[in-house]
């Protein structure tokens, strides 16, 4: 008898699981041959789930609180294992305690990238990645179809999977939202929210819901990236002309003041200054390059003639030109000052000479 009464002494009367750790999920009550002492006192604090489990069957789940292990506690338990009479034996069971707070900052990514059609670009690929939060809300569900008879399961074991359905359903959503490529960043918000919708039916079978899902970034590969910054810059600068005036004039003052390398250096730098003002006059103009008249000198015109441009004229011969037919008020004229091609109407200088030209006999 005195044998009797200390081993059921030594049997565990106190059920509670402490975590100290933070990446767990389940994890199983150890104690000698599954025994538990008849009345023993169960205790499963908040954001944790105990679920008892008899010969490989979930029989009973208990919420956050203070149980004593009785018949009238374990309605399923007591009716398994014949307690209908409230037997005072201890019983075996195993217990796992489901941790039901949230888990938060799960990365996601896409490990490849994602191919994809954009009506601005065409088939081009993106990456993304994120983070989400979830937690446990079926921990009967969790034990069953996932942890099993883990003595401890760790979020490590089933993030790897949940980002397989993110991933998936990220590409779908994204496809399904037609949403072009340098818009992507102004709808993150509206993307998130329709991926979390997505993921939630697999998620759910795993007892676990999606609390939170947020998108960081999507990004373009390197050499589109490039490509776009290019665009950007072009953007940034403006006026071609302008901007490479600029560039030249400060290459020649540059080169003006750097005393090294003696004559050579000094005529590279000039060469290479003619060299840009060379492009430049090509850029900004678009023509030949003629050098502007002599002080005092008659301001020449280029005449825009049988659709190829012709000059440079003098006064004389734009005279000559009006009296043969040939030039008109609208014909288009420039001289070097002129910002663009011109009607010839439009020109106070050709007044005379258009003015002076005799109208069509009747």
């Amino acid at each position: 008898m005195d044998f009797w009464k200390k081993l059921k002494g030594e049997l565990i009367d106190i059920v509670e699981w402490l975590d100290d750790s933070r990446d767990t999920l389940v994890y199983r009550f150890e104690r000698m041959n599954n025994e538990i002492k008849y009345g023993a006192k169960l205790v499963v604090r908040e954001s944790q789930v105990a679920v008892f489990v008899d010969q490989g069957k979930i029989a009973d789940v208990f919420t956050p609180g203070l149980y004593t292990l009785e018949t009238k506690n374990l309605p399923i338990l007591s009716t398994l294992l014949g307690w209908k009479y409230g037997f005072e034996s201890p019983f075996k069971a195993e217990v796992y305690f489901v941790n039901t707070r949230q888990f938060t900052d799960c990365k996601w990514g896409t490990s490849n990238p994602i191919m994809l059609r954009d009506a601005e670009f065409g088939p081009m690929r993106l990456r993304a990645f994120g983070t989400y939060a979830f937690k446990v809300t079926d921990a009967a569900a969790l034990v069953k179809e996932v942890a099993g008879t883990s003595g401890r399961f760790t979020a490590d074991g089933i993030t790897d999977q949940l980002r397989n359905f993110i991933v998936t359903c990220f590409s779908d959503a994204l496809a399904e939202s037609k949403v072009p490529a340098l818009d992507l960043a102004s709808n993150y918000e509206e993307l998130s929210s329709l991926i979390a919708s997505k993921i939630r039916p697999p998620f759910k079978a795993y007892g676990i819901d999606v609390t939170a899902f947020l998108i960081e970034n999507i990004s373009l590969p390197p050499e589109v990236e490039a490509a776009l910054d290019k665009r950007t810059s072009m953007g940034v600068i403006g006026d071609m002309g302008k901007f490479t005036q600029f560039q030249t004039a400060t290459a020649i003052g540059d080169a003006a003041k750097n005393p090294s390398g003696g004559g050579m250096a000094q005529g590279m730098g000039i060469g290479a200054g003619f060299a840009m003002a060379n492009q430049m006059a090509g850029a900004m103009a678009g023509s030949a390059h003629t050098p502007p008249p002599m002080p005092g000198a008659a301001a020449q015109f280029f005449v825009a003639l049988d659709g190829k441009q012709a000059g440079p004229f003098d006064m004389g011969t734009l005279q000559q030109l009006a009296q043969s037919g040939r030039l008109s008020s609208q014909t288009l004229v420039w001289k070097q000052g002129m910002a663009a091609w011109t009607a010839a109407a439009s020109v106070p200088e050709l007044s005379t000479v258009i003015g002076s030209t005799p109208p069509p006999l009747p």
